[in-house]
């Protein structure tokens, strides 16, 4: 898991979740959606280039991991870090945050 300091998560949120695509591609990896392909075809609408820069970003704040496989032709998946699966709690407990004000608007 990374060093965290004060300002760790706060950093993360502004910068990795403030692009629109980084809940979806979060959302999908923390589903089993592990190849980049894979994830292209599942996210719909993401382009090529907005989804490798997610997963690069995702990649450097130790959210995700990459794995390369040593293979031909050349294999790569991504897979939540110890440190992501804590960090999708935060957007799971954000969705619940969501569903009661939601429930609470209709009453």
């Amino acid at each position: 898991m990374p060093k965290l300091n004060s300002r760790r998560v706060d950093t993360l949120l502004e910068d990795v979740i403030g692009c629109r695509w980084s809940i979806s591609v979060l959302r999908a990896v923390g589903g089993g959606v592990h190849r980049p392909g894979a994830l292209e075809r599942h996210i719909a609408g993401i382009s090529t280039k907005v989804l490798a820069d997610r997963l690069r970003q995702f990649n450097r704040a130790g959210i995700f991991e990459r794995v390369q496989f040593p293979e031909i032709p050349p294999r790569v998946e991504y897979r939540l870090t110890s440190f992501g699966k804590k960090f999708l709690k935060l957007l799971k407990a954000a969705e619940k945050l969501q569903a009661e004000l939601d429930q609470n608007g209709r009453n």
